[in-house]
């Protein structure tokens, strides 16, 4: 059969079957691979199983559908919606994107979406690897991994006992916790972790590995990549006993790795709630439950989970010792992780994404922000925080405080201390700071959660459902996304960001904390977000 241009499409030969794909803006596609069984039936809440396979050969023309998720009609008035119909629990499927189905092994690009562990899917529009496939000369892989309650929910019975307990830092323990990671890692296969989201992310790399040569790929050479959740994801599977091992480069976009990630026992009490929103009283009653109930459910759990000064995440990793260690801001700091290569970064203004156009908070007061402030820091020192971010922010009002404190707490500080621990172990990581405002709104986003999206995958094109863009001047952003775009190629092909269209970018050390700015004018500035880094210091240890 050939395509329009009287072309034959093309086809490849998996293990698993044969598939045949398209050819979309002069590089090659195949979506709706499935990477894993589909975790239907006795498979809910179960770590990903391997796919069956299929007889002659599967259409792959076409996007699998996304996981079930919350959807609103219209969209949200900052990204226009980040999740589309159709929806469905059979949803671990992947797409490839590559400039030809060939032996010319590239280096390989894995995309994890974000969404707060609620929403997004590897077909969207926003996330095509067409850009990096052409411009790079990569092959890239997106990927659907469920989300919300049935990705994000665990369940006492569901799980193993005997887990390896955290050891300390010195080289010989490190090695001896990584055995007894990699024998609960096993003993997982015998259980159900709480983490099912992340054995399917661990499924799809596996999928790569053993598959991504047959499309050209370099499966020696893999870098993943996320933002927002996805990154939170690139880094719990850096920690992942098998994970860590297929691949040698991270990308972490605004990594909110100032969230509190809960053990099994911890988690217990927001599993009850949302098994109360559902009606019912056991994981085998929940089985039974259409998927469209579920995520109504969820909705009751978001509301519950609600605080004020507080960015909702009613779903969350779990610490459970048998997919997750440690928090995932602490897994490539420790054994054979540090030698993967990392670029990480985040927005200036990160939480006005959540709640810059909310109304509820449009009337906070200074003592509400005190308030929140005293969640974090000592009573005594509050009023001093509140100032010295007023301060840096001339005529900013307590909505505006609150909302730098917020992107402090929960991306830029972390990220931080990350490149700290990361610069003092003698394996410096890339680090830089998007400032480019967004206009839409009167500016109120500014630098927002997700702005840089665009940018990297240089694709502003198909973001015009999004508010977020509305009013970006296009010249400006056609040499912001160069730069942006082709450091993001060199350090997949390389392990290095520069190239020859942008500024010397260094690694962050201590000697001078190096971070690139990326804005209509984008260079270089050494300690950059030093008062941020300073007053993430000071914060209390309970609140860390």
């Amino acid at each position: 059969m050939a395509d329009a241009r009287g072309q034959a499409p093309p086809v490849v030969q998996l293990p698993a079957g044969r598939l045949r794909g398209g050819v979309e803006g002069g590089v090659t596609v195949f979506k709706g691979v499935p990477y894993a069984a589909p975790p239907v039936g006795e498979l809910r809440w179960r770590a990903a199983q391997p796919h069956p396979g299929w007889s002659g050969t599967r259409d792959a023309t076409a996007y699998g559908p996304s996981a079930p998720q919350m959807f609103r009609e219209g969209g949200d008035p900052v990204l226009g919606g980040h999740g589309f119909p159709p929806f469905d629990d059979d949803c671990l499927t992947l797409n490839v994107w590559t400039p030809a189905a060939d032996d010319a092994r590239r280096p390989v690009l894995v995309w994890i979406h974000g969404g707060g562990f609620l929403s997004g899917s590897g077909s969207l529009p926003i996330y095509s690897g067409e850009t990096f496939a052409r411009d790079g000369d990569l092959v890239v892989v997106t990927l659907n991994y469920r989300l919300g309650p049935l990705g994000y929910l665990s369940f006492d019975e569901e799980t193993g006992e005997g887990a390896a307990e955290e050891t300390a830092e010195e080289t010989a323990e490190e090695a001896a916790q990584e055995a007894a990671q990699e024998a609960a890692q096993g003993a997982a296969e015998e259980t159900h972790p709480a983490n099912v989201w992340l054995t399917d992310q661990m499924a799809a790399l596996h999928w790569v590995r053993d598959n991504i040569a047959h499309f050209g790929g370099d499966p020696g050479n893999i870098t993943v990549a996320g933002q927002s959740g996805g990154a939170v994801s690139t880094a719990a599977l850096a920690g992942h006993p098998e994970a860590r091992k297929l691949f040698r480069r991270a990308i972490l976009q605004s990594p909110p790795w100032g969230l509190r990630i809960p053990s099994r026992d911890e988690y217990r009490q927001r599993t009850a709630a949302y098994l109360e929103f559902a009606g019912v009283k056991s994981v085998d009653e929940l089985r039974r439950l259409p998927w469209p109930r579920l995520i109504e459910a969820a909705g009751g759990l978001f509301a519950h989970t609600m605080r004020w000064g507080y960015w909702t995440t009613p779903f969350l990793p779990v610490r459970d010792d048998v997919t997750l260690f440690r928090h995932p801001a602490e897994t490539l700091l420790h054994g054979a992780a540090t030698d993967i290569d990392v670029l990480v970064g985040w927005t200036r203004e990160e939480a006005n994404f959540a709640f810059a156009l909310d109304p509820g908070y449009a009337t906070a007061t200074r003592d509400h922000v005190l308030d929140r402030i005293r969640d974090s820091f000592a009573d005594e020192s509050a009023a001093g925080v509140y100032a010295e971010y007023a301060r840096t922010r001339p005529g900013a009002g307590p909505t505006e405080v609150l909302m730098d404190l917020i992107t402090d707490e929960l991306f830029r500080g972390p990220c931080l201390e990350f490149a700290e621990a990361r610069a003092a172990l003698g394996r410096p990581v890339w680090a830089y700071q998007f400032d480019f405002p967004a206009p839409a709104h009167g500016g109120r986003l500014a630098a927002a959660h997700c702005l840089e999206l665009p940018f990297v995958f240089d694709n502003l094109d198909r973001w015009a459902h999004a508010p977020l863009v509305e009013g970006i001047d296009p010249v400006v952003a056609e040499g912001l996304a160069k730069a942006m775009h082709e450091a993001w190629i060199a350090f997949v092909r390389t392990g290095d960001p520069n190239h020859a269209g942008m500024p010397t970018w260094e690694p962050y050390r201590a000697e001078a904390r190096a971070t690139m700015r990326f804005d209509s004018v984008t260079g270089p500035v050494n300690d950059l977000a030093g008062q941020a880094r300073r007053l993430h210091g000071r914060r209390t240890s309970a609140s860390r």
